[in-house]
Protein backbone atom coordinates (compact mmCIF):
# COMPACT_ATOMS: atom_id res chain seq x y z
CA UNK A 1 0.00 0.00 0.00
CA UNK A 2 1.37 3.42 -1.57
CA UNK A 3 0.70 6.12 1.69
CA UNK A 4 1.48 9.71 1.36
CA UNK A 5 1.32 12.31 4.02
CA UNK A 6 0.33 15.90 2.99
CA UNK A 7 0.43 18.86 5.02
CA UNK A 8 -1.96 22.34 3.63
CA UNK A 9 -0.56 25.16 4.37
CA UNK A 10 -2.33 28.55 3.32
CA UNK A 11 -0.81 32.62 4.19
CA UNK A 12 -3.60 33.60 4.45
CA UNK A 13 -5.38 32.70 7.87
CA UNK A 14 -8.13 35.04 9.18
CA UNK A 15 -6.99 34.79 12.58
CA UNK A 16 -2.93 34.09 12.42
CA UNK A 17 -1.59 35.24 8.26
CA UNK A 18 1.35 33.90 7.60
CA UNK A 19 1.33 31.09 9.94
CA UNK A 20 3.29 28.17 8.36
CA UNK A 21 6.11 30.40 7.95
CA UNK A 22 6.00 31.47 11.96
CA UNK A 23 9.59 31.05 13.53
CA UNK A 24 10.19 28.19 16.01
CA UNK A 25 13.50 28.41 17.13
CA UNK A 26 15.38 29.20 14.00
CA UNK A 27 12.77 27.08 12.07
CA UNK A 28 9.45 28.04 10.29
CA UNK A 29 6.50 25.93 12.07
CA UNK A 30 6.11 24.45 8.65
CA UNK A 31 9.44 22.54 8.83
CA UNK A 32 8.71 21.45 12.19
CA UNK A 33 5.70 19.80 11.12
CA UNK A 34 7.49 18.31 8.19
CA UNK A 35 10.25 16.86 10.00
CA UNK A 36 7.61 14.83 12.47
CA UNK A 37 6.06 13.52 9.51
CA UNK A 38 9.07 12.17 8.01
CA UNK A 39 9.48 10.07 11.38
CA UNK A 40 6.67 8.05 10.36
CA UNK A 41 8.10 5.21 8.59
CA UNK A 42 5.01 4.03 6.85
CA UNK A 43 4.71 7.26 4.86
CA UNK A 44 6.55 6.47 1.26
CA UNK A 45 6.26 10.37 0.66
CA UNK A 46 5.17 13.68 2.12
CA UNK A 47 4.63 16.82 0.65
CA UNK A 48 3.76 20.26 1.63
CA UNK A 49 0.45 21.33 -0.30
CA UNK A 50 -0.05 25.22 -0.77
CA UNK A 51 -0.95 28.02 -2.94
CA UNK A 52 1.72 30.66 -1.87
CA UNK A 53 4.35 31.18 -3.23
CA UNK A 54 6.63 32.48 0.33
CA UNK A 55 5.49 29.05 1.34
CA UNK A 56 6.56 27.10 -1.57
CA UNK A 57 9.81 29.07 -1.69
CA UNK A 58 10.86 28.20 1.44
CA UNK A 59 9.92 24.45 1.56
CA UNK A 60 12.68 24.30 -1.82
CA UNK A 61 15.27 26.33 0.21
CA UNK A 62 14.53 23.48 3.28
CA UNK A 63 14.81 20.80 1.35
CA UNK A 64 10.73 20.08 2.02
CA UNK A 65 8.94 18.20 -1.06
CA UNK A 66 6.11 20.98 -1.65
CA UNK A 67 3.38 20.98 -4.09
CA UNK A 68 1.62 24.21 -5.64
CA UNK A 69 -2.46 23.87 -5.77
CA UNK A 70 -5.00 26.50 -6.76
CA UNK A 71 -5.99 29.38 -4.49
CA UNK A 72 -9.20 28.68 -5.05
CA UNK A 73 -9.78 25.94 -2.34
CA UNK A 74 -12.46 26.54 0.31
CA UNK A 75 -10.90 23.85 3.38
CA UNK A 76 -7.57 22.11 3.07
CA UNK A 77 -9.22 18.90 2.81
CA UNK A 78 -10.25 19.96 -0.77
CA UNK A 79 -6.31 21.05 -1.39
CA UNK A 80 -5.19 17.47 -0.03
CA UNK A 81 -7.77 16.63 -2.69
CA UNK A 82 -5.73 18.36 -5.15
CA UNK A 83 -2.52 16.63 -4.07
CA UNK A 84 -4.42 13.38 -4.28
CA UNK A 85 -5.08 13.85 -7.34
CA UNK A 86 -1.60 14.67 -9.16
CA UNK A 87 -0.14 11.99 -6.78
CA UNK A 88 -1.73 8.53 -6.81
CA UNK A 89 -1.73 6.34 -3.96
CA UNK A 90 -3.95 4.36 -2.14
CA UNK A 91 -3.83 6.45 1.25
CA UNK A 92 -3.52 9.75 1.89
CA UNK A 93 -2.95 11.22 5.48
CA UNK A 94 -3.83 14.90 6.05
CA UNK A 95 -1.49 16.29 8.77
CA UNK A 96 -2.39 19.70 9.76
CA UNK A 97 0.58 22.36 9.14
CA UNK A 98 -0.09 24.14 12.95
CA UNK A 99 0.77 21.38 15.12
CA UNK A 100 4.37 21.20 15.24
CA UNK A 101 4.34 19.14 18.50
CA UNK A 102 2.23 16.52 16.87
CA UNK A 103 3.87 12.98 17.86
CA UNK A 104 5.07 10.59 14.93
CA UNK A 105 3.13 7.63 16.89
CA UNK A 106 -0.24 9.88 16.70
CA UNK A 107 0.01 10.02 13.18
CA UNK A 108 0.48 6.24 12.66
CA UNK A 109 -2.42 5.89 14.72
CA UNK A 110 -4.55 7.34 12.11
CA UNK A 111 -3.07 4.67 9.23
CA UNK A 112 -3.16 1.32 11.44
CA UNK A 113 -7.06 1.21 10.77
CA UNK A 114 -6.38 0.52 7.54
CA UNK A 115 -4.28 -2.18 7.41
CA UNK A 116 -6.90 -3.81 10.00
CA UNK A 117 -9.88 -3.18 8.01
CA UNK A 118 -9.05 -2.68 3.92
CA UNK A 119 -12.94 -1.86 3.58
CA UNK A 120 -12.35 1.36 5.29
CA UNK A 121 -12.18 4.77 3.88
CA UNK A 122 -11.79 7.62 6.49
CA UNK A 123 -9.93 7.60 9.56
CA UNK A 124 -9.55 10.70 12.59
CA UNK A 125 -7.96 10.48 15.83
CA UNK A 126 -9.38 11.81 19.33
CA UNK A 127 -7.70 12.32 22.54
CA UNK A 128 -9.80 12.67 26.15
CA UNK A 129 -10.16 16.15 27.47
CA UNK A 130 -7.58 16.52 30.29
CA UNK A 131 -8.59 20.71 31.09
CA UNK A 132 -11.94 21.19 31.49
CA UNK A 133 -11.37 24.72 30.59
CA UNK A 134 -11.43 23.06 26.53
CA UNK A 135 -14.53 21.15 27.13
CA UNK A 136 -16.32 25.05 26.68
CA UNK A 137 -13.64 26.11 24.18
CA UNK A 138 -15.47 26.93 21.35
CA UNK A 139 -12.80 26.40 18.78
CA UNK A 140 -11.94 23.18 19.64
CA UNK A 141 -14.11 20.51 18.47
CA UNK A 142 -15.41 17.72 20.63
CA UNK A 143 -15.90 14.09 19.62
CA UNK A 144 -19.17 12.17 19.72
CA UNK A 145 -18.68 8.17 18.52
CA UNK A 146 -20.76 4.96 19.18
CA UNK A 147 -19.16 2.12 21.04
CA UNK A 148 -17.19 1.15 18.08
CA UNK A 149 -15.78 4.60 17.53
CA UNK A 150 -17.46 5.53 14.20
CA UNK A 151 -18.43 8.97 14.40
CA UNK A 152 -21.92 10.23 15.24
CA UNK A 153 -21.59 14.16 15.74
CA UNK A 154 -18.54 16.61 15.75
CA UNK A 155 -19.83 19.72 17.87
CA UNK A 156 -17.92 23.25 18.86
CA UNK A 157 -20.70 22.62 22.06
CA UNK A 158 -20.57 21.27 25.08
CA UNK A 159 -22.09 18.07 23.99
CA UNK A 160 -23.02 15.69 24.91
CA UNK A 161 -25.04 16.69 28.01
CA UNK A 162 -24.30 14.84 31.04
CA UNK A 163 -28.29 14.41 32.23
CA UNK A 164 -28.12 10.97 32.97
CA UNK A 165 -25.03 10.45 34.24
CA UNK A 166 -21.93 12.42 35.20
CA UNK A 167 -18.98 9.71 35.09
CA UNK A 168 -18.30 11.01 31.48
CA UNK A 169 -15.23 11.97 29.61
CA UNK A 170 -15.37 14.26 26.53
CA UNK A 171 -13.02 14.10 23.50
CA UNK A 172 -11.66 16.81 21.30
CA UNK A 173 -11.13 15.90 17.42
CA UNK A 174 -6.79 15.54 16.60
CA UNK A 175 -6.96 16.61 13.18
CA UNK A 176 -4.94 13.63 11.42
CA UNK A 177 -7.29 12.32 9.24
CA UNK A 178 -6.49 8.97 6.75
CA UNK A 179 -8.39 9.28 3.47
CA UNK A 180 -8.44 6.70 0.29
CA UNK A 181 -8.91 8.42 -2.48
CA UNK A 182 -12.26 7.58 -3.89
CA UNK A 183 -13.28 9.03 -0.47
CA UNK A 184 -11.22 12.45 -0.95
CA UNK A 185 -13.58 12.43 -4.53
CA UNK A 186 -16.17 12.35 -2.79
CA UNK A 187 -15.24 15.38 -0.73
CA UNK A 188 -14.21 17.56 -3.54
CA UNK A 189 -16.54 16.59 -5.83
CA UNK A 190 -19.38 17.16 -3.04
CA UNK A 191 -17.74 20.88 -2.80
CA UNK A 192 -17.71 21.92 -6.15
CA UNK A 193 -21.44 20.31 -6.48
CA UNK A 194 -22.81 21.45 -3.25
CA UNK A 195 -20.34 23.76 -1.31
CA UNK A 196 -20.11 22.62 2.19
CA UNK A 197 -22.59 20.13 3.54
CA UNK A 198 -25.42 21.60 6.18
CA UNK A 199 -24.20 20.92 9.46
CA UNK A 200 -20.19 21.16 8.14
CA UNK A 201 -21.31 24.56 6.97
CA UNK A 202 -23.12 25.59 10.88
CA UNK A 203 -19.93 24.04 12.58
CA UNK A 204 -17.29 24.83 10.48
CA UNK A 205 -16.15 21.49 10.40
CA UNK A 206 -14.86 19.10 7.62
CA UNK A 207 -14.92 15.77 8.56
CA UNK A 208 -19.40 16.29 8.90
CA UNK A 209 -19.41 16.46 5.35
CA UNK A 210 -18.35 12.60 5.45
CA UNK A 211 -20.71 11.47 8.62
CA UNK A 212 -23.50 13.78 7.26
CA UNK A 213 -23.53 12.02 3.66
CA UNK A 214 -23.52 8.35 5.38
CA UNK A 215 -19.84 7.44 5.77
CA UNK A 216 -18.54 5.84 8.26
CA UNK A 217 -15.65 7.55 10.05
CA UNK A 218 -13.44 5.60 12.18
CA UNK A 219 -11.90 7.27 15.19
CA UNK A 220 -9.28 6.19 16.79
CA UNK A 221 -8.48 7.25 20.77
CA UNK A 222 -5.23 8.76 21.07
CA UNK A 223 -2.70 10.17 24.33
CA UNK A 224 -1.46 13.28 22.47
CA UNK A 225 -0.49 16.18 24.17
CA UNK A 226 0.15 18.15 20.45
CA UNK A 227 -0.64 22.07 20.77
CA UNK A 228 -2.13 23.39 17.63
CA UNK A 229 -1.01 26.95 16.72
CA UNK A 230 -4.48 29.13 15.79
CA UNK A 231 -2.90 32.21 18.33
CA UNK A 232 -0.43 34.05 18.67
CA UNK A 233 -0.16 33.04 22.61
CA UNK A 234 -0.37 29.47 21.06
CA UNK A 235 2.98 30.32 19.42
CA UNK A 236 4.96 31.39 22.23
CA UNK A 237 3.70 28.35 23.82
CA UNK A 238 5.04 25.79 21.32
CA UNK A 239 8.20 28.01 21.50
CA UNK A 240 8.85 27.80 24.90
CA UNK A 241 8.34 23.80 24.80
CA UNK A 242 10.37 23.12 21.60
CA UNK A 243 13.55 25.63 23.56
CA UNK A 244 12.81 23.30 26.76
CA UNK A 245 13.20 19.87 24.39
CA UNK A 246 16.83 21.28 22.51
CA UNK A 247 18.03 22.27 25.90
CA UNK A 248 17.91 18.83 27.22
Amino acid sequence: MKIIGVIPARYKSSRFPGKPLADICGKPMIWWVYQQCLKVEDFDSVYVATDDDKIYETCNQLNIKAVMTSDSHKTGTDRVGEVARKIPSDLIVNIQGDEPLLEPSTIKAAIKPFYDNPNLLVSNLMTKIKDPVDVVNFTIPKVITNKDGIGVYLTRATAPYPKGKIDYSYYKQVCVYGFKPEALKFYCDYGEKYGKAKIEAIEDIEILRFIENGYKVQFIEVDSETVAVDTPNDLDRVREIVSKQMNK
